[in-house]
């Protein structure tokens, strides 16, 4: 069974959830950036340090065949709270786990 839009659903959740409670970096904003349609979710921060426009990726996930690739992850404990969520950890991929199956997800 393909579990896109139900992880969809979630990671949305989750990032909308992570990037409230991360508002601020500094001088930076926490945003979470979720395309379901296109299934890319990000949360990001961005604004203006030392005169200098700043925008980081914080997470980086995208679904491909049911499973969640995590291709950035800066905080300590998402995939725990991806887990929490109800992701089931073999369809939470990182990126050594993608090198090895590139080319059947891409």
């Amino acid at each position: 069974m393909d579990n896109s839009q139900r992880y969809a659903e979630l990671l949305t959740q989750v990032l909308r959830r992570v990037a409230c409670d991360r508002a601020n970096l500094g001088s930076l904003k926490v945003r979470s950036v979720c395309d379901v349609e296109a299934g890319q979710f990000l949360v990001i921060a961005t604004g203006w340090e030392k005169e200098s426009w700043q925008d980081v990726i914080l997470f980086h996930a995208w679904l491909k065949d049911g499973k969640v690739v995590v291709e950035e992850n800066n905080f300590e404990k998402m995939l725990e709270e991806l887990l929490e969520a109800g992701i089931a950890e073999a369809d939470i991929l990182d990126a050594e786990e993608l090198a090895e199956l590139q080319p059947s997800l891409i």
